[in-house]
């Protein structure tokens, strides 16, 4: 039993949860791969310092690309490597596995998961959409018959869902996460200021000066680039003003996703919600400002959860935690058969 885990699988890092000891892997969904041999030379932190500045027979890749698995090949080996990571001493205790994946994957793309984590090692493998997971993570009683909503936003997907009694009442899922921030970004300073950035210096501009709310934050840092122009490397200091500007058509597409969920909502959950107000969750969800952006958008009250990173790998420790009892309404190789 002391073997199950949770893996929050998200496009941008993963999570491991084992039973009883917490989260006890928090690393980036990356895989460096010398070309001509197929040979893994890095998975995690060490393939991440090598994104954007690996020679050509190098490819630093992520196997996920919007919530769902890309390359397969790659993502069992990437599955494999943390599954051995967090169980180096209990190899022999094959462990029981609850795995997250956004709340519109196909069936297709269920199986995926499923057989990856199956030839990774694992007895068992049960699949939870992330909102739920992310709900039991946030410390909601889902189970009670009283109406939750929860806006995950991860790096490839931003999953809203409400949910009553244990369960998903409705959810949309639309593709756009902390990644499309960055590439937003990026064409953005290419497309103002002549100027080529990689997606390691738009996620540090979107960290650090990044908000999705006017006058929320003035802050600027230095950022460098290649000038498009001379076709050599050169700085620009940019402000939350940029980036702000950069980001309208992502957030838009979030904003629209919420007020559609709000819309097809039944009345008593909506009147629920209302009092409730919305958790958000996930590493988008930490970006300056998100939270008032919404609330001004939507008339409900949104709230950051406490540790939103983490929310969807504690939840997928709940869901093991109560795995008797809430099994029945997850997906597992039986329901996919």
């Amino acid at each position: 039993m002391g073997t199950d885990m949770g893996i929050d699988l998200g496009t941008a890092t993963v999570l491991v949860h084992l039973r009883g000891k917490g989260i006890v892997l928090h690393e980036p969904s990356v895989v460096a791969i010398e070309q001509n041999s197929r040979q893994v030379l890095a998975v995690g932190e060490e393939a991440r310092q090598m994104l954007g500045r690996t020679p050509g027979n190098i490819v630093a890749t992520r196997p996920l690309r919007e919530g769902v698995i890309a390359d397969f090949d790659v993502a069992e080996i990437m599955l494999r490597h943390f599954i051995n990571k967090v169980s180096e001493k209990r190899r022999l205790l094959r462990p029981r596995v609850v795995v997250c994946i956004p709340a519109a994957t196909t069936s297709v793309e269920k199986k995926a998961v499923v057989e990856a984590i199956l030839r990774s090692g694992a007895r068992a493998a049960f699949l939870i959409e992330e909102p739920r997971a992310a709900a039991l993570g946030a410390g909601l009683d889902i189970f009670e018959p009283t109406g939750h909503m929860v806006i995950d936003i991860g790096g490839g997907t931003t999953d809203i869902a409400v949910l009553s009694l244990g369960e998903t009442v409705i959810s949309e899922s639309v593709r756009v996460g902390g990644d499309k921030f960055d590439e937003a970004i990026a064409r953005y300073i290419k497309r103002e200021y002549n100027l080529l950035i990689g997606e390691r210096t738009a996620e540090a501009l979107k960290i650090e000066v990044g908000t999705a709310f006017p006058g929320n934050l003035n802050a600027e840092m230095e950022i460098r680039g290649r000038d498009m122009v001379s076709g050599l490397p050169r700085s620009l200091r940019a402000n939350s003003q940029h980036v702000l500007e950069a980001i309208e058509e992502p957030l838009e597409a979030i904003v629209s996703c919420v007020r559609h969920v709000l819309e097809i909502t039944p009345p008593e959950l909506a009147g629920d919600i209302i009092d409730h107000g919305i958790i958000l969750t996930g590493g988008g969800a930490m970006l300056n400002g998100l939270d008032k952006m919404l609330t001004q958008e939507t008339g409900v009250n949104v709230y950051l959860a406490d540790d939103p990173i983490a929310c969807v790998a504690l939840g997928t420790g709940k869901a093991l935690e109560q795995l008797d009892k809430i099994q029945h309404t997850l997906i597992s190789p039986k329901r996919l058969a």
